[in-house]
């Protein structure tokens, strides 16, 4: 499983509050090749959003496997699943998590900062990553002074920027108008075009026929696992 980015079997998360005991998940098993771009559906309370936290190693599972790029994730110490989280793992949220008062530039610069990234290394880094996604022109504008989808494209240059082995976003696209929704859609073809490995998880058919994969969640469990065309295998050139 050496060459797999993602790899879970009977992966399992309960959440206990006093009587109360809720499973999100119920033994998932999942394999994600490098160059795919797997969308994950499912109603509410389905477990997608559980599956993406673990995967970013926001949570840890209540059992179960879960290996990352061939290392198993519930050795990491927290210092080790802070590093993972900061230089291997991309996020992108609906709701964008952008710092108000920093620019565009400083706020992709941040994960560099926390990788201790020289200045001018991270400031051409941050640069270059903003103009991948069509904001070379917005490098100083604050949060305020861009539209919702520049404040997207801003979101996924920052997830972007530390050259991460796996890009996860979360309902990327659903605070977005249609305009701003296929800008940002077109960036993540892209991305995927040039060997990016993405787990997105959505609620619109649309959108996840953007990936190669889609799969379908139901009371914890992964119910359908539909492939849509072949994935994409070369890296993303550095």
């Amino acid at each position: 499983m050496a060459d797999l980015v993602i790899a879970t079997e009977d992966l399992r998360k309960r959440y206990d509050s006093g009587e109360l005991s809720v499973e999100a998940l119920r033994g998932v098993d999942l394999t994600v090749a490098p160059g795919e771009l797997v969308a994950v559906m499912g109603p509410s309370g389905s477990g997608k959003s559980t599956l993406l936290s673990i995967l970013g190693c926001l949570e840890q599972p209540t059992s179960g496997s879960y290996l990352l790029a061939g290392e198993e994730v519930a050795r990491f110490d927290e210092r080790k699943a802070a590093r993972v989280r900061r230089e291997r793992i991309g996020f992108v949220f609906q709701s964008y998590n952008l710092l108000p008062r920093s620019t565009a530039l400083q706020n992709v610069e941040l994960p560099l900062i926390y990788a201790q990234i020289p200045r001018d290394e991270r400031r051409r880094r941050a640069a270059r990553a903003l103009e991948s996604v069509g904001l070379a022109d917005r490098l100083a504008h604050l949060p305020s002074q861009l539209s919702g989808g520049q404040q997207q494209r801003v979101a996924v240059a920052r997830a972007i920027v530390t050259e991460p082995a796996v890009l996860l976003a979360d309902e990327p696209t659903g605070n977005l108008d249609s305009h701003s929704e296929a800008e940002i859609l077109e960036i993540l073809d892209d991305l995927h075009d040039r060997g990016a490995t993405i787990v997105m998880v959505t609620h619109a058919r649309e959108v996840a026929e953007h990936g190669t994969r889609i799969l379908h969640m139901l009371d914890g469990r992964i119910e359908i696992d539909e492939t849509l065309r072949a994935s994409r295998a070369a890296p993303v050139p550095t």
